[in-house]
């Protein structure tokens, strides 16, 4: 009996014998079987002692009888201050029925004490606010060297200008920005789309939602998961547009969505937004995770436009040509090839998907291939490329929690609950789930659902912050004990915007090529650390860093010794060093 295999169980078959796929790459001088020393890192869930002990208020934690309880919220890693400790900013949602207490839940911002501990700021800040908060971006909308904040609501939006004095104003209405109470935002980030110098804003939108017409659980149609009535949606349920607002340069904003081309596709549920150069023509472009939708990836045409190319750049539907449930999205170099490769964060019984970028555009799903698929029960939310372990090898981490608590009384091959799992890079195109081996901090479970990625003790390596539903969030310290070195990296921009979202840095290391981006948005809802980090493993120096400014300008700075932090400034090269 002969027997045809499509190309998702062909891969399948080849992780599962080992085999060198293409597109997984075996570099000059690595070793096919990946890494032979000891991971080397560990993590520690150091919240409690820092005093991140509030709650992050988020629905029921019995029963979640709609979809605006679900879904949760993102976190940030924050230099409010300038100070050159970041700070941490976490959403908060709120409860239909109200929350113990009576008290209504608020957004948190926590400043670094510099000693490891953090103090709640936010009254005194002027950031109090209760609602259904879904997502955060961070940039400089106004170039006065204080980078501001936008967060999104199942409601009205609000941007906070950074006064610099450690306070904040709601500029909301007088940005042109007020006034849109009814819409589910969902992600959003800072895009400098026309490269005038100015930050752009960009917003998804997720579904039209009326509580009152909504049926409960199990009482309409897509009402049921696993043989258990859940929430209802958001499949049956009205999808809707994104926005793109542009930025005027006096403060304000003007919608330019239906002429830019934003409004087409419409009709989607739009979830977490990225700023990244597809094609690696100087323009940025944006990538919108969609949950049972399409996903979509506006090409920048380089005119005000922008045309949806995800489907002939692959990275629309699964290979089996699919919807897939979109969350989180990150970008890094897995492969070392030079090209800023997505990942994208799935619903269960998927793992999550991986994509190659060619350089031209187009993407191929190598999650298979990469060996992701040994864990699929779990709903993955806020992920990153980063290299925990500084050996210049991003590693794969994401989190994870289930929509649904009563599933797991009836089927606990689906928990609540779940670790935060890494999965090591190889250096051969292939990860390996090391999640076991790297301490409490990753093995202890939550239903988590934002993460963020900086360094909070300024010690050389990255940590992670992460939402928890009805719990206060996780700061999970790493810990490494490799000796390898590392580099980061602040961008300041001139002609292009102050914060530099956009800007492209390619660190050289003999033949090797390291590529970041500075973004405004990442993970699911979030937005790590804007001081980009490279682990150079045993190099002592950089040879060469290579800086391609939002305004299309490039410079290079060459033999940049290792552990410390740099400020480059646009056109002024290195203009700071601090060996951390």
């Amino acid at each position: 009996m002969s027997m045809i295999l499509d190309r998702r169980q062909f891969l399948r078959l080849g992780a599962g014998a080992g085999v060198c796929l293409p597109g997984a790459r075996v570099l000059p001088g690595t070793p096919v079987a990946g890494p032979s020393e000891p991971y080397g890192v560990r993590f520690a869930d150091m919240a409690s002692e820092a005093g991140l002990t509030d709650t992050v208020y988020y629905g029921n934690p019995e029963q979640v009888r709609y979809i605006v309880e679900a879904n949760g919220c993102g976190v940030a890693f924050y230099d409010y201050d300038n100070d050159g400790w970041p700070d941490l900013f976490v959403l908060n949602g709120t409860r239909l029925d109200g929350v113990p207490g009576g008290i209504a839940p608020t957004n948190h911002l926590y400043r670094n004490n510099r000693d490891g501990t953090f103090s709640d700021v936010t009254a005194e800040a002027g950031l109090t606010r209760s609602g259904w908060a879904n997502s955060v971006c961070i940039g400089d909308f106004d170039n006065d060297g204080n980078d501001d904040l936008f967060v999104t609501y199942w409601g009205q939006n609000v941007l906070y200008r950074n006064n610099g004095d450690g306070t904040f104003s709601d500029v909301t209405k007088d940005a042109g920005l007020g006034d849109l109470p009814d819409r589910w935002n969902a992600g959003a980030t800072f895009i400098d789309f026309d490269r005038d110098g100015h930050l752009d804003l960009f917003v998804s939108n997720y579904v039209e939602v009326d509580l009152a017409k909504l049926p409960l659980p199990g009482q309409g149609n897509n009402c049921e998961w696993k043989g258990v009535p859940v929430f209802c949606g958001p499949r049956g349920m009205q999808g809707t547009k994104n926005y793109l607002y542009r930025n005027n340069g006096d403060g304000t904003f003007s919608d330019i969505s239906e002429e830019a081309g934003i409004h087409t596709p419409n009709g989607y549920y739009g979830m977490t937004a990225i700023v990244t150069d597809v094609d690696d023509d100087g323009w940025p472009d944006i990538y919108v995770a969609c949950d049972s939708t399409p996903s979509i990836l506006y090409r920048n045409n380089r005119d005000g436009t922008f045309t949806d190319i995800a489907v002939e750049g692959g990275v629309a539907y699964s290979e089996d040509g699919r919807e897939q449930a979109g969350m989180g999205l990150a970008t890094g170099d897995y492969d070392g090839d030079g090209r800023l490769d997505i990942v994208k964060t799935l619903f269960a019984d998927e793992m999550p998907a991986l994509y190659r970028n060619f350089g031209n555009g187009t993407f191929a799903d190598m999650s298979v291939a990469a060996g992701l698929h040994e864990v699929t029960q779990h709903i993955q939310w806020g992920t990153g490329l980063v290299d925990f372990d500084n050996d210049g090898w991003p590693d794969l981490f994401y989190s994870v929690g289930n929509l649904f608590p009563r599933v797991e009384r009836f089927n606990p091959r689906y928990p609540y609950r779940g670790p935060r799992f890494l999965f090591r890079n190889l250096r051969d195109g292939t990860f390996a789930n090391i999640t076991d081996e790297c301490g409490p901090g990753l093995t202890t479970p939550h239903s988590s659902r934002g993460c963020a990625f900086g360094d909070f003790d300024n010690d050389g390596d990255m940590d992670i912050l992460v939402m928890n539903m009805n719990e206060p969030p996780s700061l999970i310290r790493a810990d490494v004990s490799t000796g390898n070195h590392w580099l980061k990296v602040k961008l300041i921009g001139v002609r292009s915007n102050r914060t530099a979202i956009g800007a492209r840095v390619v660190l050289n290391l003999g033949e090797r090529q390291l590529t970041q981006e500075v973004q405004s948005q990442t993970s699911y809802y979030s937005v790590n650390d804007l001081r980009l980090h490279f682990g150079l493993g045993q190099a002592t120096k950089a040879d060469k860093l290579t800086v391609r400014w939002p305004s299309g300008e490039t410079e290079q700075i060459r033999d940049i010794p290792a552990d410390r932090l740099v400020h480059i400034e646009e056109g002024r090269g290195v203009v700071r060093t601090q060996e951390l």
